[in-house]
This record gives C-alpha cells, sequence and structure tokens, in this order.
C-alpha cells in the first residue's frame, strides 16, 4: 500500500486596511540595519509595496480574535507605511498586502525571514546598475532611485565594465574585491587580462602591485610634464585614465608619445621668444642633470630698477604683510579671506624681485640659455651663461711662454668642468618607461635606484653642511691630500679633489626642484657674483679677500667636489664609510633639511614590513599594529601621515651616532613568517574595504533586496 505525499498549504493572504495593523514584540531584530525608515517610505511611495507583511491575528483573553492583526516580520515596511501616512500621501484605511500566519510561533517567522534569506552577490548589484544605464537611466537618476550618491553609481558602474571574463573570476571567488577595482583604473580589457594573467605566475597579487602593472606605461598627472601641456593634453584629446576607489592625484595620461610631442612643442614656442633675444645658444629640455650650469660663467646683468611708484607700493605690500601677520600670530587658524590676502601679497612681492634683468649686447652674442620645466610644472628659464670656449680671447700677453701654459692649464681644467657638468640628460622618457622591480616580501635589501636616489640627496645634504663649515672642509680637503700624495691606491675619502664637480641629476630626477639645491645654488651663485668676469683676474681678487672670505669660497669649492652616491656600476665602500665619519663629525640631520619619507619618494617603493618597521621605529609597536592590516598602498600613505614631522630617516639617510638604541626600542624586524602573512594579505567581501567601497552606509539595496525581509 502506497503512502500518500501530504500536501504543503501555504498561509492564507489579503488586504487588510492599514489601521487594523499594530507592531508586534516578538521580532527578533532589534538592531538597525539597511537603508533608513524614510529611505524606504520614498521607494515605496515610487514603486509601492513589493512584499507583502507577515501578520497574526491579535486575539483577546479568550483566544477570539479581536480584528486587529500583529505584525512579526515586517517592522520596518509598517514604519514606513505609518511614516506615508502621517504625510497624508497614503490612506490610513488602504488595504495592506498580507500573508495571515496561525501556526507555529511569532519569533519563528520574524527568524525565519532574516535567517532564510540570501544576500546578492556585489557583481548583480554592479551588472543591475549597468543595465538600468543601457536602458536610459541617467546615472543621477539611478542614484536618486536608490538613495546613494553619484559617485557610488560611478564605482557600481566601473566595476560592471571591467573585462567579462575577469567578472567571471570575481563570481566564482577567483578574486577579492580589492583586486577587482584595481582593474578598473585601466579600461583596456585585453590588458586587464594580460595583467592577471601575469600575477598569476607572481607571488605578488596585491591590488597595489595590479594597479602598478597597469599604469607602468602612463603618466602621472601630478608629473612635471602633465603639469606643463595639460591644456594642450586635454584639448588634443589625450585620454586620461582615473581610479575611482582612491586618490589617483588627477589620474594617468595614457598616451605619453602625444604628451612627450607636446610638451617638445610647447617649449620650442615658449623658447622661440626667448631666441629672440639674441642668445648665442638657448638649449631645452624637460629636465637638466642637477650641476648642469656648473663650470660656466654666469652674467650677472643688471636688474631692471623700480620706479619711484613701484617701490612705494612695494613698501606698502611689505608693511600690509607685516601688519596681518602680527593681527594673526596668536590666533589658533587664519580667516580664508586673510589668508587669500597674504597669497596675493607674496605673490606681488615676487613678481618685483622677478624683474627682467638686462645684458649687454656683447655679452648676449657669447652667452646662451637654459629652458626647461620645473617641478611645478611651470617654465624655468636660465639666462647669461658663457662656455668656456666662447669666452673672449685673452690678449697676447708680454711673457708668451708662461700665459700660453697657464692658458692651456685654464682650459683643461674648463674642459674637465663642461665634460663633468654637462651629461647627458637621462629624460623622463627612459624614467617613466622603466617599470620598478617586483618586490620581494620581507626585508630584503634596498633596490639600487632607490639606494641611489636617497645617497644623492644626502650628498647634497653633506654638500650643504660642509660649505657652511670652513674648518672641516679645510680638514677634509687636507685628509684627502695626504691620501694622494703619501699613500698608494688609498680611495678613503669621498671627495673629488680633481676640482671637479660630480652631477647626479640622472640618479635622483627631480632633485634640482628641491629647497636643499635651491640652497646650494644661492650659494653657488653668490659666489659667482663676488669672482671677476675674466679669469686672468682671478687671482689678483682673490688676494683682496680677508681671511674668513677665502675660508668661506674654499668651503664652497670642497662642497662640490663632494661625492657620496651610492651606484651600483661603481662600488665604493671606503668612500661611502668616510661619508658616514664627515656626517658624524657634522652632526648632520638631513630631516632637518626639509626631506621626509612620502608615497612617492620611499614609502611606495618599499615593501609592507619595511613601512611597519618605519613607523614602529618612529612612533612605536602599538601604532604599527593598527596599520599593519592595511592595503600596500593605504599602508603606505597612512605611515607618510604618521611620519611627518617625526625626523624619521632610512638608512641611507641616517648619520651614526645620532640614531640611539634608545630610539630604535621595539623596532625588531618582522619574523619571516609574519612578513609573508604582511606581503599576502588580501581583502575580501568581509574586510572594511568591502563594507567602505562597495556596500557604504549610504547605500542602498537593489529593487526586490531593498523591501525584502532581511532589512527587517
Amino acid at each position: 500500500m502506497t503512502k500518500s505525499v501530504q500536501k504543503i498549504q501555504l498561509s492564507a493572504s489579503r488586504d487588510i486596511p492599514f489601521s487594523k495593523l499594530v507592531l508586534s514584540q516578538s521580532n527578533v531584530r532589534r538592531i538597525k540595519a539597511g537603508v533608513s525608515i524614510e529611505e524606504l517610505a520614498e521607494d515605496i511611495a515610487r514603486r509601492t509595496l513589493l512584499q507583502s507583511i507577515t501578520v497574526r491575528p491579535v486575539v483577546d483573553d479568550q483566544g477570539a480574535e479581536t480584528g486587529m492583526f500583529e505584525i512579526p516580520a515586517g517592522g520596518r515596511r509598517y514604519r514606513a507605511l505609518e511614516l506615508l501616512v502621517k504625510q497624508k500621501r497614503l490612506a490610513r484605511n488602504a488595504p495592506i498586502p498580507c500573508v495571515v500566519r496561525t501556526d507555529g510561533i511569532a519569533e519563528e517567522d520574524s527568524l525565519a525571514e532574516n535567517v532564510q534569506r540570501a544576500p546578492l552577490h556585489p557583481l548583480d548589484q554592479f551588472r543591475a546598475f549597468l543595465t538600468l544605464r543601457e536602458k536610459g537611466n541617467s546615472e543621477e537618476e539611478i542614484a536618486a532611485a536608490f538613495f546613494v550618491s553619484v559617485a557610488v553609481v560611478k564605482q557600481r558602474l566601473r566595476l560592471a565594465s571591467v573585462s567579462p571574463q575577469l567578472l567571471d573570476v570575481y563570481a566564482e571567488d577567483g578574486m577579492t574585491l580589492d583586486q577587482l577595482m584595481a582593474f578598473t583604473v585601466n579600461p583596456d580589457h585585453e590588458r586587464q587580462e594580460q595583467v592577471w594573467e601575469a600575477i598569476q605566475r607572481s607571488y605578488n597579487k596585491e591590488a597595489y602591485q595590479i594597479r602598478r602593472l597597469l599604469t607602468e606605461d602612463t603618466v602621472r598627472a601630478s608629473d612635471k610634464r602633465a603639469l606643463y601641456a595639460a591644456e594642450e593634453y586635454k584639448a588634443a584629446g589625450g585620454p586620461i585614465m582615473r581610479d575611482l576607489f582612491q586618490s589617483d592625484d588627477g589620474g594617468w595620461l595614457q598616451d605619453v608619445p602625444l604628451l612627450e610631442r607636446l610638451v617638445a612643442e610647447k617649449l620650442a614656442r615658449d623658447a622661440e621668444p626667448i631666441r629672440a633675444e639674441g642668445w648665442k645658444w638657448v638649449e631645452t629640455a624637460i629636465d637638466f642633470p642637477y650641476g648642469h650650469s656648473y663650470g660656466l660663467r654666469h652674467l650677472l646683468g643688471e636688474r631692471q630698477s623700480l620706479t619711484e611708484e613701484e617701490a612705494a607700493t612695494r613698501e606698502a605690500l611689505r608693511n600690509e604683510a607685516e601688519q596681518l601677520e602680527a593681527a594673526y600670530s596668536e590666533a589658533d587658524e587664519i580667516p580664508e579671506e586673510v589668508d587669500a590676502r597674504l597669497s596675493e601679497i607674496e605673490a606681488a612681492l615676487e613678481a618685483f624681485e622677478d624683474r627682467l634683468v638686462l645684458y649687454a649686447p656683447e655679452e648676449i652674442a657669447r652667452a646662451g640659455v637654459f629652458v626647461s620645466i620645473d617641478g611645478s610644472g611651470r617654465l624655468r628659464v636660465e639666462r647669461g651663461y658663457v662656455r668656456p670656449e666662447d669666452e673672449a680671447p685673452i690678449e697676447e700677453p708680454e711673457t708668451p711662454e708662461v700665459q700660453t701654459e697657464a692658458a692651456a692649464t685654464y682650459a683643461a681644467r674648463a674642459e674637465t668642468s663642461v665634460s663633468s657638468s654637462c651629461e647627458p640628460d637621462e629624460s623622463a622618457n627612459a624614467r617613466s618607461a622603466a617599470a620598478a622591480d617586483e618586490e620581494d616580501e620581507g626585508m630584503r635589501p634596498l633596490p639600487d635606484k632607490l639606494l641611489s636616489e636617497l645617497t644623492a640627496y644626502r650628498t647634497l645634504a653633506l654638500r650643504e653642511a660642509v660649505g657652511k663649515d670652513p674648518a672641516i672642509a679645510y680638514l677634509s680637503a687636507l685628509h684627502a691630500m695626504c691620501l694622494r700624495l703619501f699613500y698608494r691606491y688609498a680611495v678613503d675619502t669621498c671627495l673629488e679633489l680633481d676640482a671637479k664637480n660630480v652631477t647626479f641629476g640622472a640618479q635622483a630626477p627631480g632633485l634640482s626642484d628641491t629647497p636643499l639645491a635651491a640652497k646650494v645654488d644661492v650659494r653657488h651663485l653668490d659666489w659667482s657674483q663676488q669672482l671677476p668676469a675674466e679669469p686672468q683676474d682671478l687671482w689678483d681678487a682673490l688676494t683682496t679677500f680677508d681671511a674668513d672670505t677665502r675660508q668661506r669660497l674654499f668651503a664652497h669649492c670642497v662642497s662640490l667636489t663632494l661625492n657620496a652616491v651610492h651606484e651600483p656600476w661603481s662600488r665604493r665602500p671606503r668612500a661611502i664609510a668616510h661619508a658616514d665619519r664627515l656626517a658624524s663629525t657634522l652632526s648632520l640631520d638631513v630631516a632637518a633639511t626639509g626631506w621626509t619619507p612620502t608615497v612617492d619618494n620611499f614609502l611606495g617603493r618599499i615593501t609592507k614590513a619595511r613601512i611597519l618597521q618605519a613607523v614602529r621605529e618612529a612612533k612605536g609597536a602599538d601604532v604599527a599594529r593598527r596599520i599593519e592590516a592595511l592595503k600596500k598602498g593605504d599602508m603606505a600613505r597612512e605611515a607618510e601621515t604618521l611620519l611627518t614631522g617625526a625626523g624619521w630617516l632610512p638608512e641611507p639617510l641616517r648619520t651614526p651616532g645620532r640614531w640611539s638604541q634608545a630610539s630604535l626600542e621595539g623596532s625588531s624586524p618582522l619574523a619571516p613568517e609574519e612578513a609573508a602573512a604582511v606581503e599576502d594579505g588580501a581583502a575580501t567581501e568581509g574586510d572594511p574595504a568591502f563594507d567602505e567601497i562597495v556596500a557604504p552606509d549610504e547605500d542602498a539595496e537593489p529593487v526586490d533586496d531593498a523591501q525584502s525581509v532581511a532589512a527587517e
């Protein structure tokens, strides 16, 4: 005898007037979550109620129904309807679709509705937004319909625009949300798939590595070339890639050949008026190596004098600035209008100082100009430099033999100076094309390129310090000369006492734009203006200097020969060791010169383990632990904020003796397994990255989910 299967009988549904509904104390949801009541009410007003409410009859003490119904599950929908009734947008006796339950217990109804729900996969939401966009809804309309910002809609649409192949990988949980967000940087599907294939063979699969690979053939919008030709690039229709999920400093310019051509054309146009001034030569380049003008005679010229009216205006501006600064010196915050006025005054005073310098026609005929771009993307014009071969002929003296020998010596020295100072320009083309080596996890040694850059900055700091300390400069020079005279093959000095200025702009791009370089250059220009224009007059001029002036000039000359740059092709450990001794003697503090670790110059180019070690050394282990769960890019940016003003320096910039063991207390390196865990961490849908970017607080669920029992 076969047993019949009992048929399931569903609960009855009916329309119940709103006035007959009341809330139940049996709802298991106690914590507010999801969209607000106001947003849900607006959604119901827009689309009506999409899901019925579960209710139970209210009975009296004898068990008889009273005609009222309580709501154990659906309280948020009830409150939204109640709000619409209060706003007189819904009739108080409006029929509400309800499912009437009599079996079981009320708490079970409430719990089941919330537990049995299946959350919407983020990819379904991304694609739903894209479908709405394709059906004619604008981004603003989609944002208004689902109570999110336009920026959130743009993020969803960008995520949905990633290569379908990669979206399928994400749907199968083969990729983290953080990785998917990184792929949105570059819209090229083929390139996205190439990068995904490449990182499968690499240990480093973090989002920052994906972004680096997707942007390695681009130029940042903050690059001096991009700033200089930004308008021309936009007018030419050059594509710009943007990152909607983290700060990108204006994005990346994608068409590098177009940018290079526009920069070259604009430089040529900007140089034309300068050529028209009659200079013998005008050299243009995006960037010249640091010290490119050393070894060339700089014409002094005569700056145009101010008229009486202009002088009075300048004095009035100075007085106004002093009064404003004095008035607000004790204030916690300067008002915006006062700050704006001070900026205007500063710009006006700079205009007075930057007045055109006039040169004699015969000087212009033998001198030239360097035209380049400074660090802020503005045109940099350096006028009035005379090459040794363009100097006026020296008159034949009464003793030809002696004069000829002196002239030959000067020419040889000039040739050496020019050959060393006018090195080929390692253009930004080569720098942008060279991708950074893939990072090893843990505490691997610093990259050679980064080490060269850091020690180039330290060399400049040593030059500044030596140039201000004549006694140490004398001692350094004496030490180097004794090595040459009394010891064979001695290389225990970092001084280049061939009186040759060694440039290192190629090793450290942008070094010319630092305040430290400006200080050294100003001092060099000041000495150039004190020396005679003709070399044959130099000896007589030096004899007129007092002892203190000669010492300061000697210190400056010695400082220019200093070379403590680490170069992978030229290992000089004993010279670097001498640089350490020199720094210790001078008590050199590179942090005091203005260097501070940033994402661009250090933190973004080292491993996570090294970033944590830096924060641990500067701020302690507790602070370091607060950022160790962050992604590489976020960690670097947070570390930059933490290290600002802390005086922390990486090893290549430290002076022995200034960093005591106490200052490094609690800064032991990570264990290998800890370092690996830090480097390999990845975000999942449960991480803060998912909650903040893909499901922010103001974000609502899609249509069906927004009013679902899941939100109740």
